[in-house]
Protein backbone atom coordinates (compact mmCIF):
# COMPACT_ATOMS: atom_id res chain seq x y z
CA UNK A 1 0.00 0.00 0.00
CA UNK A 2 1.55 3.45 -1.32
CA UNK A 3 1.78 6.20 1.04
CA UNK A 4 -0.90 8.55 -0.70
CA UNK A 5 -2.78 5.64 0.09
CA UNK A 6 -2.20 5.28 3.92
CA UNK A 7 -2.55 8.98 4.30
CA UNK A 8 -5.91 9.16 3.03
CA UNK A 9 -7.07 6.16 4.88
CA UNK A 10 -6.04 8.55 8.29
CA UNK A 11 -7.69 11.92 6.86
CA UNK A 12 -11.13 9.50 6.61
CA UNK A 13 -10.47 7.82 9.23
CA UNK A 14 -9.97 10.83 11.45
CA UNK A 15 -12.90 12.53 9.57
CA UNK A 16 -15.72 9.83 10.74
CA UNK A 17 -14.12 10.04 14.25
CA UNK A 18 -14.20 13.95 14.24
CA UNK A 19 -18.37 13.83 12.58
CA UNK A 20 -19.15 10.68 14.97
CA UNK A 21 -17.88 12.92 18.41
CA UNK A 22 -19.79 16.16 16.98
CA UNK A 23 -23.03 14.00 16.34
CA UNK A 24 -22.39 12.34 20.01
CA UNK A 25 -22.09 16.12 21.75
CA UNK A 26 -25.20 17.48 20.41
CA UNK A 27 -26.93 14.13 20.90
CA UNK A 28 -26.29 14.76 24.76
CA UNK A 29 -26.66 18.37 24.52
CA UNK A 30 -29.89 17.62 23.01
CA UNK A 31 -30.80 15.32 25.65
CA UNK A 32 -29.58 17.59 28.22
CA UNK A 33 -32.02 20.19 27.23
CA UNK A 34 -34.90 17.40 26.97
CA UNK A 35 -34.36 16.85 30.41
CA UNK A 36 -33.72 20.27 31.91
CA UNK A 37 -37.40 20.89 30.25
CA UNK A 38 -38.95 17.96 32.04
CA UNK A 39 -37.70 18.92 35.31
CA UNK A 40 -38.02 22.73 34.91
CA UNK A 41 -41.82 23.00 33.35
CA UNK A 42 -42.90 26.18 33.06
CA UNK A 43 -39.88 27.26 34.86
CA UNK A 44 -38.18 26.55 31.81
CA UNK A 45 -40.18 28.79 29.93
CA UNK A 46 -39.50 31.41 32.31
CA UNK A 47 -36.09 30.94 31.85
CA UNK A 48 -36.25 30.74 27.70
CA UNK A 49 -38.33 34.19 28.37
CA UNK A 50 -36.02 36.03 30.54
CA UNK A 51 -33.10 35.25 28.09
CA UNK A 52 -34.82 36.74 24.76
CA UNK A 53 -35.60 33.22 23.87
CA UNK A 54 -31.70 31.96 24.11
CA UNK A 55 -32.81 28.55 25.14
CA UNK A 56 -28.88 27.58 25.44
CA UNK A 57 -28.57 30.59 27.87
CA UNK A 58 -31.15 29.42 29.20
CA UNK A 59 -30.18 25.94 29.42
CA UNK A 60 -26.77 26.85 31.02
CA UNK A 61 -28.40 28.59 33.80
CA UNK A 62 -30.64 26.02 35.01
CA UNK A 63 -27.96 23.77 34.96
CA UNK A 64 -25.74 25.37 37.18
CA UNK A 65 -28.87 25.83 39.20
CA UNK A 66 -29.36 22.00 39.40
CA UNK A 67 -25.27 21.90 40.20
CA UNK A 68 -25.30 24.57 42.94
CA UNK A 69 -28.87 22.90 44.46
CA UNK A 70 -29.59 19.70 43.85
CA UNK A 71 -27.65 17.83 46.60
CA UNK A 72 -29.15 20.28 49.27
CA UNK A 73 -29.76 17.75 52.25
CA UNK A 74 -33.29 19.17 53.20
CA UNK A 75 -34.47 18.44 56.57
CA UNK A 76 -38.73 17.58 57.00
CA UNK A 77 -40.04 20.00 59.49
CA UNK A 78 -41.02 19.47 63.44
CA UNK A 79 -44.56 19.04 64.23
CA UNK A 80 -44.53 22.10 66.46
CA UNK A 81 -42.91 23.88 63.41
CA UNK A 82 -45.50 23.06 61.18
CA UNK A 83 -48.40 23.73 63.26
CA UNK A 84 -46.93 27.32 63.78
CA UNK A 85 -46.24 27.73 60.16
CA UNK A 86 -50.03 26.68 59.38
CA UNK A 87 -51.33 28.90 61.94
CA UNK A 88 -49.78 31.88 60.41
CA UNK A 89 -50.93 30.67 56.86
CA UNK A 90 -54.36 30.60 58.55
CA UNK A 91 -54.04 34.41 59.54
CA UNK A 92 -52.64 35.38 56.49
CA UNK A 93 -55.35 34.39 54.89
CA UNK A 94 -58.03 35.54 56.90
CA UNK A 95 -56.63 39.02 56.96
CA UNK A 96 -56.99 38.60 53.02
CA UNK A 97 -60.12 39.69 53.37
CA UNK A 98 -59.79 43.08 54.50
CA UNK A 99 -56.21 43.99 53.74
CA UNK A 100 -55.11 41.78 50.86
CA UNK A 101 -51.54 43.40 49.88
CA UNK A 102 -50.98 42.98 53.72
CA UNK A 103 -51.38 39.24 53.80
CA UNK A 104 -49.84 38.52 50.12
CA UNK A 105 -46.71 40.87 51.72
CA UNK A 106 -46.67 37.97 55.01
CA UNK A 107 -46.98 35.09 52.76
CA UNK A 108 -44.01 36.11 50.83
CA UNK A 109 -42.30 36.20 54.33
CA UNK A 110 -43.64 33.27 55.76
CA UNK A 111 -42.89 31.19 52.68
CA UNK A 112 -39.22 32.50 52.82
CA UNK A 113 -39.20 31.19 56.59
CA UNK A 114 -40.45 27.91 55.78
CA UNK A 115 -38.11 27.55 52.95
CA UNK A 116 -35.18 28.37 55.52
CA UNK A 117 -36.33 26.10 57.95
CA UNK A 118 -36.45 23.12 55.22
CA UNK A 119 -32.48 24.13 54.77
CA UNK A 120 -33.25 25.88 51.51
CA UNK A 121 -30.73 28.99 51.25
CA UNK A 122 -31.49 31.82 53.98
CA UNK A 123 -29.82 35.06 55.03
CA UNK A 124 -31.83 37.17 53.44
CA UNK A 125 -30.68 36.56 49.66
CA UNK A 126 -34.44 35.70 48.31
CA UNK A 127 -32.66 35.13 44.54
CA UNK A 128 -30.45 31.98 45.82
CA UNK A 129 -33.55 31.04 47.91
CA UNK A 130 -35.87 31.46 44.50
CA UNK A 131 -33.67 29.25 42.30
CA UNK A 132 -32.60 26.36 45.00
CA UNK A 133 -36.15 26.30 44.94
CA UNK A 134 -37.09 26.07 41.76
CA UNK A 135 -34.52 22.81 41.61
CA UNK A 136 -36.98 21.32 44.36
CA UNK A 137 -40.33 22.96 43.84
CA UNK A 138 -40.32 23.86 40.04
CA UNK A 139 -43.68 23.53 39.32
CA UNK A 140 -44.99 25.31 42.38
CA UNK A 141 -41.93 27.87 42.66
CA UNK A 142 -43.38 30.77 41.08
CA UNK A 143 -45.67 31.88 43.59
CA UNK A 144 -43.09 32.69 45.35
CA UNK A 145 -41.86 34.96 42.86
CA UNK A 146 -45.38 36.55 42.52
CA UNK A 147 -46.00 37.42 46.56
CA UNK A 148 -42.43 38.68 46.29
CA UNK A 149 -43.01 41.13 43.86
CA UNK A 150 -45.95 42.45 45.73
CA UNK A 151 -44.16 42.83 48.88
CA UNK A 152 -40.77 44.40 46.94
CA UNK A 153 -42.48 46.42 44.02
CA UNK A 154 -39.55 47.21 41.43
CA UNK A 155 -38.32 50.50 41.97
CA UNK A 156 -37.90 51.97 38.06
CA UNK A 157 -39.21 50.79 34.51
CA UNK A 158 -36.19 48.67 33.49
CA UNK A 159 -36.82 46.59 36.55
CA UNK A 160 -40.43 46.43 35.80
CA UNK A 161 -39.44 44.98 32.44
CA UNK A 162 -37.16 42.22 33.82
CA UNK A 163 -40.38 41.25 36.34
CA UNK A 164 -42.64 40.97 33.44
CA UNK A 165 -39.79 38.96 31.70
CA UNK A 166 -40.49 36.53 34.59
CA UNK A 167 -43.84 35.95 34.15
CA UNK A 168 -45.09 37.76 36.83
CA UNK A 169 -48.47 39.56 36.79
CA UNK A 170 -48.99 42.93 37.33
CA UNK A 171 -50.13 42.70 41.42
CA UNK A 172 -52.40 45.99 40.81
CA UNK A 173 -55.76 44.57 41.77
CA UNK A 174 -57.49 42.46 44.33
CA UNK A 175 -57.95 39.67 41.97
CA UNK A 176 -54.47 39.32 40.81
CA UNK A 177 -53.34 39.40 44.55
CA UNK A 178 -55.72 36.29 45.17
CA UNK A 179 -54.27 34.60 42.38
CA UNK A 180 -50.82 35.50 43.52
CA UNK A 181 -51.72 34.15 47.40
CA UNK A 182 -53.10 30.89 45.44
CA UNK A 183 -50.08 30.13 43.97
CA UNK A 184 -48.11 31.07 46.80
CA UNK A 185 -49.95 28.32 49.07
CA UNK A 186 -49.31 25.40 46.50
CA UNK A 187 -45.98 26.23 47.18
CA UNK A 188 -46.49 26.51 50.75
CA UNK A 189 -48.38 23.00 50.57
CA UNK A 190 -44.98 21.23 49.26
CA UNK A 191 -43.07 22.53 51.70
CA UNK A 192 -44.68 21.67 54.82
CA UNK A 193 -45.67 18.09 53.28
CA UNK A 194 -44.21 15.58 55.97
CA UNK A 195 -42.41 13.28 53.49
CA UNK A 196 -42.01 15.66 49.64
CA UNK A 197 -40.91 13.34 46.94
CA UNK A 198 -41.63 15.82 44.06
CA UNK A 199 -43.87 18.51 43.17
CA UNK A 200 -46.95 17.51 44.71
CA UNK A 201 -46.34 14.08 45.08
CA UNK A 202 -46.96 14.15 49.22
CA UNK A 203 -49.91 16.25 49.11
CA UNK A 204 -51.38 13.19 46.21
CA UNK A 205 -50.49 10.50 49.25
CA UNK A 206 -51.73 12.27 51.94
CA UNK A 207 -55.04 13.50 50.23
CA UNK A 208 -55.20 9.18 48.81
CA UNK A 209 -55.35 8.87 53.31
CA UNK A 210 -57.84 11.54 54.04
CA UNK A 211 -55.85 14.69 54.68
CA UNK A 212 -58.34 16.55 52.56
CA UNK A 213 -58.05 16.81 48.89
CA UNK A 214 -55.68 19.88 48.13
CA UNK A 215 -55.47 22.93 45.77
CA UNK A 216 -52.98 22.79 42.61
CA UNK A 217 -51.31 26.28 41.51
CA UNK A 218 -54.10 26.81 39.14
CA UNK A 219 -56.11 29.42 40.81
CA UNK A 220 -59.17 28.60 39.56
CA UNK A 221 -60.52 25.66 40.79
CA UNK A 222 -60.81 26.85 44.24
CA UNK A 223 -61.35 23.25 45.78
CA UNK A 224 -58.87 22.94 48.28
CA UNK A 225 -59.51 21.63 51.78
CA UNK A 226 -56.48 22.41 53.87
CA UNK A 227 -57.13 23.84 57.30
CA UNK A 228 -55.83 26.84 56.71
CA UNK A 229 -57.89 27.78 53.21
CA UNK A 230 -61.30 30.01 53.78
CA UNK A 231 -60.93 33.44 52.32
CA UNK A 232 -59.33 32.48 49.68
CA UNK A 233 -62.08 31.04 47.66
CA UNK A 234 -64.39 33.78 47.98
CA UNK A 235 -64.47 35.44 44.72
CA UNK A 236 -65.89 38.83 45.57
CA UNK A 237 -63.54 40.10 48.46
CA UNK A 238 -63.88 43.16 50.14
CA UNK A 239 -62.40 45.99 48.32
CA UNK A 240 -62.24 44.20 44.95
Amino acid sequence: MSTGVIILLIVIVAVVLAVAAMLVVRSRSHEGGRGLKRRFGPEYDRAVAHHDGDTKAAERELAERVKTYGSLELRPLEAAERERFAARWTAAQERFVDAPREAVVEADRLIGEVAAARGFPEGGSYADQLSALSVHHARTVHGYRRVHRVAHPPMDAAAEARADATGAADPSGTEDLREAMVEARALFEDLMAPDRRGDGAARREHAGHGAGRRESAAPDRGRSRAPWDGALNRRHVKGS
